[in-house]
C-alpha cells in the first residue's frame, strides 16, 4: 500500500466512496461526521475517525461528502463511463489516497461474469495507477431474487481474486451479513441494506450489539475498520499483517497449484505463469490450446458438483479444462470457453486453464 501511495500525491486523510445506491446511501458513512456514533468500544478505531473528520473536501468530511462516483442504479461500467469519467471526477474533487469500491449487485442483472470482471479490474487498476488505495468490498445477497442470489457468490468470487491479485484490502461484506435476521437487508425491496432505528432516527453508526444486527450498521464499521488499518499502513509506517498460509504449487503440468479449500480463486498471468505443455485436449476438442497453461490440482474426497468459471483479461482468450487422474489431453473429461460443471467421484482431478492466445 505504501509503494501504491508514492505514485502520486493526494491527501492521505481523504477517502472516496464509489458505488451503487448501498453506497449513495446517507446511512452508509455520513453518520460518521455527526454526534450519534458509538464505537462499541473500539477505541483503536478513533485515530483514523478524527483523521478523516478533520480533513474537508468542499467544506464537508470524506464521510458525509455526497460522491459523483455512486449513484442509485449504478453497474461498475458506469463509473468508467466518459471523459472524465465519474471516478476521475470524483479523484479530482477530493484528491483522495483512498477509495472504497462495491459493484455487482446491480451487475449481475446482465448475467455475464466477464464483462465485470473486465470493467472492475478496470477500474481499479485505474485507481492504483494513480496512487489511490482501494478498497474492495464483497456485494450482499440479493433476498429479492433467488436466481440473482445464485449468482451473488460468482461475482464475490471476482471480488476476491481481484483483492488477491493486486494485493489491496478485501472487506467480506457478504460474509458478515448472512448472520443478521433478514441478511441486514431491508424486507421492502430484498435489495438495500437496512438500518438500525431509534427514537424514529436512523442510527448507522451505533457499532453496538444492537446496532450491528442491521446491514448499514455492519457494513460501517468493516468499511471504517478497513479504512482505518489501511490508513495506519499508510501514514504511520504500521507492521503488516501476519502472513497467511501461501498457495502450494507453482501451477505448471509438474508442480501444479492446490486447490485445498471450496469456493476457491487465483489470478494468473499467461504471458508469465504455468507452461506451453499441452496444444490439444483429444479426448475432449481438437481445439488448438497452443498457448501456455494454468493447472490446479484438486483432490475430490466425496462425491460432489463442482463449478469451475474462468474470466479472461486483456487480450487473452482463456479455455477452461477439467482432467482426471493424470495431465494429458487424454485424460479430459470436459472442456468449455469460461464455465465446467461436472459431478465428481472421488479422485485426482485437474483444472486446467489454458490459451488459444
Amino acid at each position: 500500500l505504501r509503494r501504491v501511495a508514492t505514485r502520486e500525491a493526494h491527501d492521505d486523510d481523504v477517502f472516496m466512496k464509489v458505488g451503487d445506491s448501498n453506497t449513495v446511501n446517507t446511512n452508509h458513512l455520513a453518520c460518521f461526521s455527526g454526534a450519534n456514533v458509538d464505537l462499541g468500544g473500539r477505541g483503536a478505531l478513533q485515530p483514523a475517525l478524527d483523521a478523516f473528520n478533520a480533513s474537508r473536501v468542499a467544506g464537508t468530511s470524506p464521510f458525509a461528502r455526497v460522491t459523483l462516483a455512486a449513484t442509485v442504479g449504478w453497474s461498475a461500467s458506469a463509473a468508467i463511463a466518459g471523459t472524465p469519467a465519474p471516478l476521475e471526477q470524483e479523484l479530482a474533487a477530493t484528491n483522495a489516497r483512498f477509495a472504497t469500491v462495491m459493484f455487482g449487485t446491480n451487475d449481475i442483472q446482465a448475467m455475464n461474469l466477464e464483462a465485470y470482471g473486465r470493467t472492475l479490474f478496470t477500474l481499479v487498476d485505474r485507481l492504483l495507477a494513480r496512487g489511490v488505495v482501494p478498497l474492495v468490498t464483497s456485494i450482499p445477497p440479493r433476498d429479492d431474487s433467488a436466481a440473482a442470489d445464485a449468482q451473488v457468490p460468482w461475482y464475490n468470487g471476482v471480488t476476491r481474486a481481484l483483492a488477491q491479485s493486486r494485493q489491496i484490502p478485501y472487506v467480506d461484506l457478504h460474509r458478515e451479513l448472512l448472520p443478521l435476521p433478514n441478511h441486514g437487508i431491508t424486507t421492502v425491496d430484498g435489495v438495500h441494506l437496512n438500518t438500525y432505528v431509534s427514537g424514529g432516527s436512523a442510527r448507522g453508526c451505533l457499532l453496538t450489539t444492537a446496532g450491528l444486527r442491521y446491514g448499514h450498521n455492519v457494513r460501517n464499521l468493516l468499511t471504517l475498520e478497513a479504512l482505518s488499518l489501511a490508513w495506519s499502513a499508510v501514514t504511520t509506517q504500521t507492521a503488516a499483517d501476519a502472513t497467511a498460509t501461501l498457495r502450494t504449487g507453482n501451477g505448471t503440468t509438474a508442480d501444479p497449484l492446490v486447490v485445498d479449500t471450496l469456493p476457491f480463486v487465483d489470478v494468473r498471468d499467461t504471458r508469465r505463469d504455468g507452461a506451453r505443455v499441452i496444444d490439444t485436449y483429444s479426448a475432449c476438442s481438437t481445439a488448438n490450446e497452443g498457448g501456455a497453461e494454468v493447472v490446479y490440482r484438486f483432490e475430490v474426497t466425496r462425491p460432489m458438483t463442482v463449478r469451475a468459471t474462468v474470466v479472461s483479461l486483456g487480450t487473452a482468450d482463456l479455455d477452461v479444462h477439467l482432467l482426471r487422474g493424470a495431465v494429458a489431453g487424454s485424460a479430459c473429461v470436459t472442456r468449455n470457453d469460461k464455465t465446467v460443471t461436472s459431478a465428481l467421484m472421488p479422485g485426482t482431478y485437474f483444472f486446467v486453464v489454458d490459451t488459444y492466445v
